[in-house]
């Protein structure tokens, strides 16, 4: 894997308006996993002329001074966080790049160190020396997946992690004692591809929470008849899936709609 490029930015932590969010981190600009649901992330990165092109995108450049300002940050904002995900507009523990993991774990450490506990959300893997460390009890461990058909991933997630290894990590963590939780979304509509929801539930069936999101922004959801019938109809089975299995459970605002 080629050498990240490094960037510097004048702030790190900002006010999530997500339900499930307090504050959040994007500590690298970019994603080499180049999802093309569309990425929303990409499109207003594009839109605001943060990058350039999709191939740019997919070049990710890490922000070198993100531990410096995470302390500054901390001292203008203390007493006011409740929580801080990682990462909205890029991945925490992108596949393949060991060194933006390793500076995830260590803005989770000095958060955890303040009792700041993070929510965390990736499509790459889960280090193992997570479990090793006593801090990250605190801390909720997602995973994207939105489908178990490897073709799938290929054309809509083509750098991502294969979905077995992502279930796999994450099911490590859960059996260590740590909380998980899966990103159901952005869910497909049977025009992109014809699955069995039941199944991807049931793979993911020991996660503490699972969360279910439409697809937007894209033209094939838009082209597929009634496609809110079709997501009211999903979301009510993860309900009824979560009630049954005792896991806690999240409709995304505008999936019902």
């Amino acid at each position: 894997m080629a050498s990240l490029q490094k960037i510097r930015r004048k702030s790190l932590l900002y006010k999530s308006k997500v339900a499930f969010a307090d504050f959040c981190i994007n500590h690298v600009e970019g994603c080499s996993h180049g999802c093309r649901y569309p990425c929303y992330a990409m499109m207003m990165k594009k839109r605001c002329g943060v990058i350039s092109s999709y191939e740019d995108w997919c070049r990710p450049k890490i922000v070198e001074n993100a531990p410096e300002l995470l302390e500054r940050e901390l001292s203008r904002y203390q007493g006011r966080i409740k929580s801080v995900h990682l990462c909205f507009s890029t991945d925490p523990f992108m596949f393949g790049y060991d060194e933006i993991g390793q500076l995830s774990l260590r803005l989770m450490r000095r958060l955890n160190s303040e009792n700041i506990p993070c929510t965390v959300l990736t499509k790459g893997v889960y280090p193992g020396e997570i479990t090793l460390d006593e801090g990250m009890c605190r801390n909720e461990f997602g995973i994207t997946l939105v489908s178990l058909d490897e073709g799938f991933r290929r054309e809509y997630e083509p750098n991502a992690t294969r979905f077995e290894e992502r279930i796999n990590s994450l099911r490590y963590l859960h059996e260590k004692g740590l909380k998980t939780w899966v990103s159901m979304e952005p869910y497909p509509t049977p025009n992109i591809i014809r699955q069995d929801l039941l199944k991807i539930l049931e793979a993911v069936s020991f996660a503490d929470e699972i969360i279910f999101g439409r697809l937007n922004y894209s033209p094939r959801t838009r082209a597929f008849p009634h496609p809110e019938v079709f997501y009211k109809d999903q979301a009510k089975a993860v309900v009824s899936f979560c009630k049954r299995n005792n896991i806690s459970y999240y409709i995304k605002d505008g999936t019902l709609t």
